[in-house]
């Protein structure tokens, strides 16, 4: 959603944070885990936070 709320294809966020479109479309659907250096240059693509994009919900378990 803050992709689409920033205006941007999964094609321009690839390009903006250095990945492949690919990527982008498994971030997304929850089939890959970003590196923290990704996922920062995410935030900083879409102006949200950490915990706006990654956090889960309240019940997370360790």
């Amino acid at each position: 959603m803050a992709r689409v709320e920033k205006d941007l294809s999964q094609e321009q966020l690839a390009n903006i944070v250095g990945v492949s479109r690919q990527t982008i479309g498994l971030i997304e659907s929850g089939k890959y885990n970003p590196s923290l250096k990704l996922c920062i240059a995410i935030c900083k693509a879409t102006g949200k936070t950490l915990n706006d994009l990654f956090w889960e919900g309240e019940e997370c378990e360790y």
